[in-house]
């Protein structure tokens, strides 16, 4: 696990920060006007993510969010090519030190996915879904 595929930003406003970042910078994205869910910004490399803060948190733990004091509102994402290599990471966060804060399942929109913590407390989601593609090169690309 030696790459960041998916920087996710918790924002105030999806839309105010889809405007900021598509008409204000030119970040390309085929995000709909109106309240996405999450807005993807392909890059050269990493993908930036928009997300409204309160569904990031309760996307780690619905029934107990992290908020406030000790979250960033930021998630690091590693996409990987197998379901099975999800539990293998979350594996060996765990054994290197870091917290399962949400085992690997299902996740709503389809694919696989749990989060850890590593050493300082930063949020990192492992998944895979087989709509994502990871090349040859490691770089992700989401249609």
């Amino acid at each position: 696990m030696e790459r960041v595929h998916i920087i996710t930003l918790g924002v105030e406003d999806i839309n105010k920060s889809l405007h900021f970042y598509r008409d204000g910078l030119g970040f390309s994205t085929t995000a709909a006007e109106s309240d996405p869910p999450i807005v993807f910004f392909q890059n050269q490399g990493v993908i930036l993510a928009l997300c409204p803060k309160v569904g990031l948190a309760e996307d780690i733990d619905k029934r107990n969010p992290p908020v406030g004091e000790g979250f960033s509102n930021i998630t690091l994402g590693h996409v990987v090519s197998e379901k099975e290599e999800v539990d293998r990471i979350l594996s060996q966060a765990e054994k290197a030190g870091g917290s399962i804060v949400k085992s690997a399942q299902m996740a709503f929109w389809g694919g696989y996915h749990g989060y850890f913590t590593d050493i300082d407390g930063y949020h990192w989601e492992v998944m895979y879904w087989e709509n994502w593609h990871v090349k040859e090169d490691g770089s992700l690309f989401i249609e």
